[in-house]
C-alpha cells in the first residue's frame, strides 16, 4: 500500500485545485519559506481526522479555508482527498483504491467520506488502526511530533509508542468497555435506586391488596344480606300499597259527591258577590273623586303661598344686585389706572433690552472672527506638519521602490514563459472537459424530473394520509358517543319493558287482575295503557287521573263482576273496573266561559288520544276538569270564577272544587301515562342508533383501509426517492466537479492572457518609473527645507491670536450678566400687567351677571302676581262639584247593606259543604301521601340496589335465599358488616391489580439488575484481560524498539549508543519514556542535555526505528531535519534512502542534501501574493536524459 495522490481545494493558501501524484520512493516538496509548503503536511493531518486547531497552526476551523487576497474573494468551503492504492488489501475494505475525503463549508457544515460515501471519522479511524496512518500516527511526522520527543515530559512521547507497539486499538476498545462499564454501573445504581422504591412500596401496597379483598369480601357477603332485605321490604311495601289503594278510591268517591253540592252553592254565592263587587266599586270610585276634589284644592292653595314666597324673594335678589354693580364701577376705574402705568413702564423696558442685545451681539460677533482666524492659523501649521511628514516617509517609500522595480523587471521575464507553456496545457484539457458535462448534465436533468414527480406525489400522498387522521379521529368520537348513547337507550328501554311486563308501578290488586288478561279476554286493560297525549300534557294528565289511573276497563259489567270475585276468593285487594257497557260520558265542561280565559288549554279530556269506544271513559274520568298551563293563571281564573271549578296546571298543581290546592314535586319515574309512549320513541331512536352505527364501522374500515395503501405507496415513493436522489447527487457532484475544472481552465486562461499584457506594459512602464523615483527623492528635500520654515512663522501668529480670543471673551461674559438683569425686570413688568388685566376682565363679568340678575328678578315678580290671580279662580269651581259627589255616595252604600246580609247567608251554609269537602280532601291527602312515602320508598330501595350493587328488580330477585326468614337479624348483620367495613377505613380497590402490576415491575427490575450485575462483571473482566494483553504487547514491542533505537542511532551518528527508559513506579500502561543518548565521545546523559542538532538527529533515530520495526504504508516528513548540519543531513538523507524499500516518503525540505536523494520534485511557489501554486520536476528523467 502506498499514498497515490493528494486533492487539495480551497485549504489555507491553495486556493486553486491542486493534486500531487506521488510514485515509491522519496518525494520532496519544496519552496521558498511562506509558500505554502507546510500546509500539504497540515492538509493530510486534518483529512485523517485532526480536530485540534493549534496542530493545525490556526484559532478556529474556519482558518483552514481560503480567507480571500486582495485580488481573490475568499472561498466557501475548503477540500482535502487523499487515494491510497490498496491492491494488497493492507487497509480492512474490499476496494484495490481508497479515496479518504473532508469537506468543511464555511456554514460550519462537516463531511466526511470514503469513496465519495458519507462516513463518520469514527470510520476512518478504526480503517487506519495499527498501520501507523493517522493523526497521532507515526505517519505523519512535523516540528509538533519531533518537539514532543525533545519535551522535558517523558509522558508526551507516549502515543507514539502505543502507536508502534499496535496497541492503540486496544486501548480504544479498553476506553470503549470503560465507558460502557461506567454506563452499565450508573444503570445498576439507578435500577437499584428503583429497586429501593419499589421495595419501600411493596410493603403498604400488599398491606392495601389484602385490605381491599377483605373488603371485597366482606361487602359481597353484605350484598347478599341487603338484597334480601331489600326483597322482604319491597314485598311488605307492595302489600302496604295494595291497602292503601281500596281506601284511596272510597274517599275519592265520596269527596267527588260533596264537590258537586259545594259547587252548586258556590255559583249562587259567586252570583252574590259580583252583585256586591259591582257596589264596592261603584263606592269606591266616588271616593276616590271626592277625595280627588280635596287633593285639588289644597294643592292650589300651596300653590298661592308658594309663588307670594317666591315674589318675596325675587324683590330681596334684585336689591343685592344693584348695590353690587355700584361697588363694581368703583373697582374697574381703579384698576383700569394701575393697568395704563404698568404699560408704559413695560414698554421702556422693552428699549432698554433692544440696546443691551446690539451691544451683546457685537462683542460675539468680534470673538467669532478671532476664533475663525486662530482655527485657520492652527489648520495651516497641521498642514505644514503633516506636509513635513509625508516627505520623510514619501523619500522612504521611493527609496523602497527603486530596489524592487530591479527585482520584478528579472521575475516578469522569467513569469512570461512560465505562462506560455501553461496556456497549451489549457488548451488540451478544455475540449475534454466541454463533453463530460453535457453527458452529465442530461443525466441530471431526466433524473431531476424523475425527482420532482417523485416528491409531488409524496408530497399529495402524505397530504392524503394526515387527511385520514382527522377523519378516523371524528368516526371513532362519533362511534363512541353513539355506543354510548345506543347502551344508555338499550338499558332504559329494557327497564320500561320490565315494568311494563310487570305492571311495576300500579297496586298489587291492580297486578293480580292482569295476570288474567290471557285468560279473560273481557279485560281490555288500565287507563294508563288505553290513553295517551302529547308529552307536555303528561304531566297534567296523570295529575287529574289521580288514581284512577290504575282503573282497569272491561267490555261489560260481567267481566267485572268475576274480576271482584277473584280478588275476594284470593283476598288480594281491591280493584276499580270500568265496563265500557255501562260507562256514560258526562256532557262535557258545563261552563264554556271559562274556557275563553286566558292560559285555559281545555278540558282535560280533549287532550287525550285514544280508540273511540274509549272516549266515554275519558271523559266520565276527565270531562269535567281543565288544564291550565300555569300556577298564577290558575290561581286568577280561581278568584274569577270561585273554587268550583277542578283545574290541573301543567306542572301538576290541582285546585279542587271547595278551594284545596295540591301540589309540590312530582314522583321521578311514575309516569305511568307515558311510559309507553316513552318505549316508542326510544326502540326508534335505537334503531337509529344502530343504523348510524353500521354507518360508522363501515366509514372507519374504508378509512383505514385507504391509509394502509396510502403508507405502502408512500413508503414505496420514499425508497424510489432515495435512489433517485443519490443518483442526483451523484450526478451533480460530477457536473459541478467538471464545471469547476472547466472553470478553473477558463479562469487560468483568462488570468493567464491578462497577465501576459499586464507584464509587458509593466516591463515598458518599469524603466520609467525607476527614473521618475530617482528625480523624486531629490525634489522631496528642498521641498522639507520650505515647510519647516512655514511652520515656525504660524505657531507665532498662533499664539498672539489666542491671547486675543481670551480678552474677548471677557467682554462677552460682561454684556451677558447685563442683559439677564434687565431681561428679569421686564418679565416682572408684563407678569404685572398680565395679573391687573385678568382682574378687570373678571370685574366686568361680574358686572354684566349682576344686571342680569336685576333683570330676571323683575320678570319673576310679573309672572307670580298672574298665576296667583288664576289658581283663586280655579278653587271657586271646585267647591260646588264636590257637593254633588257626596250626595250620590250616601245613595250606594245603603245599597251594599242590603247585600252583606245575603251573602252571609249563603257564606254559611257553603261553608258547612266546605268543611265536609276539606275533610274528604284531606283523608284522601293523607291516603296520597302515605302511599307516594311507600312508593318512594320503594324507588329508593331500587335506586340503592341499581346504584350501590348495579342490580335491577328481576336481578335482585334472582339471588332471593328463601332460608333468611329473620328480618331483624339480617338487619343487624348488615349493620355488623357495614361497621366492619367503615374500621377497615380508607380501601384502594385497585391496590390488588397495583400490587400485582408492581411485584411484574419488581421482578422485571431485579432480573434486569442481576444482567447488569453479570455484565459488568464480564466487562471487568474483558477490561482485564486488555490490559494484560496490552501489558505484555507493549513489553515485547518496546524492547523490540529500544533495541532498534540503539543500533540506528549508532549508524545515524556514527557510533555512541541510544537507550529507552519507562518511567519508574508506575502502571507500564500508563508510564511515560526516557530518552537516553550517548553521541560519539560524550557521555551517557539525558536528551535534553544534548545540542540542538544533536537532540533533532536523537528524535529522527528513534523515529526511524519504529520505520524500521514496523514501517507504515508512507511517511510525510516536514522539515524534520532543519536544526541538522549539512553532514547530518547528509546522514539523514542516505538513511531515508535505505527505508523505501518498505516505506514511500513525502519530504517537506529546504536542505539540498534531502532533495538530491528524492526521486521526485514538487515546487510550490507564491507567484500571487497569498496564493500557493504548484510545480513538478522529475529528477529521475532529468538524469536520464544527461
Amino acid at each position: 500500500m502506498y499514498l497515490k495522490s493528494i486533492e487539495i481545494q480551497g485549504f489555507k493558501s491553495f486556493a486553486n485545485k491542486i493534486e500531487f501524484k506521488f510514485h515509491n520512493g522519496i518525494t520532496a516538496i519544496v519552496g521558498p519559506n511562506g509558500s505554502g509548503k507546510s500546509n500539504v503536511a497540515d492538509a493530510v493531518r486534518w483529512v485523517l481526522g485532526e480536530q485540534k486547531i493549534k496542530q493545525l497552526r490556526g484559532h478556529s476551523m474556519q482558518d483552514v479555508i481560503f480567507a480571500g487576497t486582495e485580488m481573490r474573494r475568499p472561498l466557501g468551503f475548503a477540500y482535502v482527498a487523499i487515494t491510497l492504492d490498496n491492491s494488497d488489501h493492507v487497509l480492512p475494505v474490499s476496494y484495490d483504491e481508497v479515496t479518504v475525503a473532508r469537506r468543511l463549508y464555511r456554514s460550519g457544515e462537516s463531511e466526511y467520506m470514503i469513496n465519495g460515501l458519507p462516513c463518520r471519522l469514527r470510520d476512518i479511524n478504526e480503517m487506519f488502526y495499527d498501520t501507523g496512518i493517522g493523526k497521532e500516527g507515526y505517519s505523519i511526522i512535523g516540528q509538533g511530533q519531533i518537539d514532543r520527543i525533545l519535551s522535558n515530559k517523558p509522558e508526551d512521547r507516549r502515543e507514539l509508542f502505543d502507536e508502534a507497539a499496535g496497541i492503540v486499538k486496544f486501548k480504544r476498545r479498553k476506553m470503549a468497555a470503560v465507558r460502557k462499564l461506567d454506563s452499565e454501573k450508573e444503570n445498576l445504581v439507578r435500577i437499584g435506586d428503583i429497586l429501593s422504591e419499589l421495595e419501600r412500596q411493596v410493603g403498604p401496597l400488599e398491606k392495601q391488596s389484602q385490605k381491599a379483598k377483605i373488603y371485597l369480601d366482606t361487602r359481597e357477603e353484605m350484598k347478599g344480606l341487603e338484597v334480601n332485605v331489600f326483597l322482604m321490604d319491597n314485598q311488605a311495601n307492595t302489600a302496604r300499597l295494595e291497602e292503601l289503594e281500596e281506601k284511596e278510591d272510597i274517599a275519592r268517591d265520596d269527596l267527588e259527591e260533596a264537590r258537586e253540592r259545594y259547587d252548586l252553592a258556590g255559583e249562587e254565592y259567586q252570583k252574590i258577590q259580583e252583585e256586591i263587587s259591582g257596589t264596592d266599586r261603584r263606592i269606591g270610585e266616588t271616593r276616590d273623586r271626592i277625595a280627588g276634589a280635596d287633593i285639588v284644592r289644597s294643592k292650589l292653595e300651596a300653590d298661592i303661598s308658594l309663588f307670594e314666597e317666591q315674589i318675596s324673594s325675587a324683590r330681596q335678589t334684585m336689591e343685592h344686585y344693584e348695590g353690587r354693580r355700584t361697588r363694581l364701577q368703583d373697582q374697574i376705574g381703579r384698576q383700569q389706572q394701575e393697568y395704563d402705568a404698568t404699560r408704559a413702564r413695560t414698554e421702556a423696558m422693552g428699549q432698554e433690552l433692544e440696546r443691551l442685545r446690539r451691544s451683546r451681539r457685537e462683542a460675539f460677533d468680534s470673538l467669532c472672527n478671532i476664533q475663525a482666524r486662530a482655527l485657520q492659523a492652527n489648520d495651516r501649521l497641521e498642514q505644514a506638519r503633516n506636509g513635513l511628514l509625508h516627505i520623510i516617509e514619501e523619500r522612504g517609500s521611493l527609496k523602497s521602490r527603486q530596489a524592487g522595480l530591479a527585482a520584478r523587471q528579472e521575475e516578469n521575464r522569467r513569469r512570461r514563459e512560465e505562462l506560455a507553456q501553461r496556456i497549451d496545457r489549457i488548451q488540451d484539457s478544455e475540449q475534454e472537459q466541454e463533453q463530460k458535462i453535457r453527458e452529465y448534465q442530461d443525466q441530471f436533468e431526466e433524473i431531476s424530473g424523475r425527482i420532482v414527480r417523485l416528491r409531488q406525489e409524496q408530497k399529495e400522498t402524505a397530504e392524503a394520509i394526515d387527511s385520514k387522521k382527522p377523519l378516523l379521529t371524528a368516526a371513532d368520537q362519533d362511534l363512541r358517543r353513539v355506543q354510548l348513547a345506543y347502551h344508555q337507550e338499550k338499558s332504559r328501554l329494557d327497564a320500561l319493558i320490565n315494568m311494563t311486563e310487570r305492571y311495576e308501578g300500579f297496586g298489587g290488586s291492580v297486578r293480580r287482575v292482569m295476570e288474567e288478561k290471557k285468560r279473560e279476554p273481557g279485560l281490555i286493560g288500565v287507563v294508563a295503557d288505553l290513553f295517551k297525549t302529547d308529552q307536555k300534557y303528561e304531566t297534567a294528565i296523570e295529575v287529574a287521573l289521580g288514581g284512577r289511573i290504575q282503573n282497569i276497563v272491561t267490555d261489560n259489567s260481567a267481566t267485572a263482576g268475576r274480576m271482584i270475585r277473584m280478588l275476594k276468593d284470593r283476598k288480594a285487594g281491591r280493584a276499580t273496573f270500568l265496563p265500557l257497557s255501562d260507562i256514560q260520558g258526562g256532557q262535557g265542561f258545563r261552563d264554556p266561559q271559562v274556557l275563553g280565559e286566558e292560559g285555559v288549554i281545555g278540558p282535560a279530556d280533549s287532550l287525550l288520544q285514544t280508540e273511540q269506544r274509549f272516549r266515554p271513559v275519558a271523559s266520565y274520568l276527565l270531562g269535567r276538569i281543565i288544564i291550565v298551563d300555569t300556577y298564577d293563571r290558575a290561581v286568577s281564573i280561581r278568584r274569577k270564577y270561585g273554587s268550583r271549578i277542578s283545574m290541573v296546571t301543567l306542572e301538576g298543581e290541582q285546585f279542587t272544587p271547595g278551594g284545596a290546592i295540591s301540589g309540590g314535586s312530582f314522583r321521578s319515574g311514575g309516569n305511568l301515562l307515558g311510559r309507553r309512549r316513552e318505549m316508542a320513541e326510544l326502540r326508534d331512536r335505537i334503531a337509529r342508533y344502530e343504523e348510524e352505527q353500521d354507518r360508522i364501522e363501515d366509514r372507519i374500515e374504508e378509512i383505514k383501509k385507504d391509509r394502509t395503501d396510502l403508507r405502502a405507496r408512500a413508503e414505496t415513493l420514499r425508497m424510489e426517492l432515495q435512489r433517485c436522489v443519490l443518483a442526483q447527487n451523484t450526478a451533480r457532484m460530477n457536473i459541478i466537479t467538471e464545471q469547476e475544472k472547466q472553470k478553473e481552465s477558463a479562469d487560468s486562461r483568462e488570468e493567464i492572457l491578462k497577465e501576459q499584457q499586464e507584464l509587458e506594459a509593466q516591463t515598458a512602464a518599469l524603466e520609467e518609473e525607476l527614473k521618475a523615483a530617482g528625480r523624486a527623492i531629490s525634489q522631496s528635500g528642498s521641498r522639507e527645507e520650505t515647510l519647516t520654515g512655514d511652520a515656525d512663522s504660524l505657531e507665532e501668529e498662533l499664539d498672539a491670536l489666542q491671547q486675543a480670543e481670551t480678552d474677548q471673551q471677557a467682554v462677552v461674559s460682561k454684556w451677558e450678566l447685563e442683559l439677564q438683569k434687565a431681561d428679569q425686570q421686564a418679565a416682572y413688568e408684563r407678569q404685572n400687567a398680565d395679573r391687573i388685566r385678568e382682574e378687570l376682565e373678571g370685574l366686568r363679568e361680574e358686572m354684566t351677571e349682576a344686571e342680569e340678575g336685576i333683570r330676571a328678578a323683575r320678570q319673576s315678580i310679573a309672572e307670580k302676581e298672574k298665576a296667583i290671580a288664576e289658581t283663586r279662580s280655579g278653587m271657586d269651581r271646585g267647591s260646588s262639584e264636590r257637593e254633588k259627589e257626596k250626595a250620590l255616595l250616601r245613595r250606594w252604600q245603603e245599597q251594599r247593606e242590603d247585600l252583606d246580609v245575603r251573602q252571609k247567608k249563603c257564606f254559611s251554609d257553603r261553608e258547612k259543604l266546605a268543611a265536609r269537602t276539606a275533610s274528604l280532601d284531606k283523608e284522601l291527602l293523607r291516603l296520597t301521601s302515605a302511599e307516594e312515602r311507600i312508593r318512594e320508598k320503594v324507588d329508593s330501595l331500587v335506586s340503592y340496589m341499581w346504584e350501590e350493587y348495579g342490580l335491577t328488580m328481576s336481578e335482585a330477585a334472582a339471588l332471593r335465599d328463601p332460608s333468611l326468614t329473620d328480618l331483624t337479624a339480617m338487619r343487624a348483620q348488615v349493620g355488623k358488616l357495614k361497621r366492619r367495613i367503615k374500621d377497615l377505613g380508607s380501601v384502594n380497590v385497585n391496590a390488588i391489580e397495583e400490587y400485582r402490576e408492581l411485584m411484574e415491575r419488581y421482578t422485571f427490575q431485579k432480573r434486569q439488575y442481576d444482567d447488569l450485575t453479570d455484565a459488568t462483571g464480564k466487562l471487568e473482566k474483558i477490561i482485564e484481560e486488555l490490559d494484560e494483553a496490552m501489558r505484555r504487547q507493549f513489553k515485547e514491542e518496546f524492547q523490540k524498539i529500544m533495541t532498534e533505537f540503539d543500533r540506528v542511532f549508532k549508524e545515524l551518528f556514527g557510533g555512541g549508543s541510544g537507550r529507552l527508559e519507562l518511567m519508574e513506579d508506575m502502571d507500564i500502561l500508563e508510564a511515560g519514556v526516557r530518552v537516553i543518548a550517548q553521541p560519539p565521545g560524550k557521555k551517557l546523559q539525558n536528551m535534553m542535555q544534548l545540542s540542538g542538532g544533536e537532540k533533532a538527529l536523537t528524535a529522527i533515530s528513534l523515529l526511524f526505528a519504529i520505520q524500521n520495526l514496523k514501517p507504515s504504508p508512507f511517511c510525510l516528513l516536514d522539515e524534520i531535519e532543519a536544526a541538522l548540519d549539512e553532514s547530518n543531513v547528509t546522514r539523514f538523507s542516505g538513511y531515508l534512502h535505505k527505508l523505501t524499500e518498505h516505506t514511500q516518503f513525502i519530504v517537506i525540505t529546504h536542505r539540498r542534501g534531502t532533495m538530491e536523494e528524492a526521486d521526485r520534485l514538487y515546487g510550490i511557489t507564491m507567484q500571487e501574493k497569498g496564493v500557493s501554486a504548484l510545480v513538478s520536476v522529475s529528477l529521475v528523467e532529468a538524469s536520464l536524459d544527461d
